[in-house]
């Protein structure tokens, strides 16, 4: 059932205090088993970052996935994976992340490591930066490893949106040149080391969303965030067709 106000209110804006508690909805984009009224940052989120042998998820694949959680506005674990992509490591890709040939041999390919990965995601809120990336990627390689869980997390259900602090940076930085995650972690005065391996990026883009939260703009509860969310990717979609329409 559709929700677009996390309020309490109507979609026709009525409000009625006399049977709203008795009705349940859940709002578009939101995993159903999170209260859509939680302030997001008291929810243990979930952070992703894959480095992968290319762009294309249909034919490349992962080499290297970080998940970074935190919860009430602290980072409270990391875990990262190297991974056995099975194809080669493109030398384009390799001068990105500096993962080569010889840093993945013997180590575990997806299917065998997706039991621990899927256990880590489970019950959070999934984000990323750049979400679209990320998420491609995890799901195709679920799918070529066969793997449906009978209760899946959150982070791969294709109904549940991933939170994506560039969406919020495009917004709320429009005037700047860049929103590349580098880029506004300088700007946020947020450290990141090793800048496109997993572990790092992922923990930085945290940083980066928990400082963005701190903007007036930027709604305050779960269900609110991710319709904000919503509304802001329609609307830099449409920028950006009309934009190369013009050029």
């Amino acid at each position: 059932m559709r929700v677009v106000d996390p309020c309490g209110c109507f979609p026709t804006g009525r409000h009625y205090p006399g049977i709203a508690h008795l009705i349940k909805v859940r709002a578009i984009g939101c995993a159903p088993e999170i209260d859509p009224a939680t302030p997001w940052i008291d929810c243990r989120i979930a952070f992703l970052d894959v480095e992968t042998t290319g762009k294309d998820p249909q034919k490349d694949r992962v080499v290297e996935l970080a998940v970074v959680l935190g919860e009430r506005g602290e980072v409270i674990d990391r875990k990262s994976w190297l991974i056995n992509p099975g194809v080669p490591i493109s030398a384009e890709s390799s001068a990105v992340h500096g993962i080569k040939e010889e840093d993945v041999v013997g180590k575990p390919n997806f299917a065998e490591v997706a039991p621990e990965i899927l256990s880590v995601l489970e019950g959070c809120v999934p984000a990323a930066y750049n979400a679209s990336f990320d998420k491609s990627f995890v799901l195709a390689e679920l799918d070529r490893a066969g793997i449906r869980p009978n209760a899946p997390p959150p982070a791969i259900r294709r109904d549940v949106e991933w939170l994506d602090p560039l969406t919020f940076a495009r917004e709320l930085y429009k005037d700047e040149e860049s929103r590349a995650l580098g880029d506004m972690a300088a700007r946020l005065g947020i450290q990141l080391v090793k800048a496109h391996r997993a572990t790092d990026d992922s923990e930085a883009a945290l940083r980066v969303l928990y400082a963005l939260g701190k903007d007036a703009r930027v709604p305050k509860n779960y269900a609110g965030l991710v319709q904000e969310q919503r509304r802001l990717g329609r609307v830099q979609d449409e920028a950006r067709r009309m934009w190369r329409k013009t050029n």
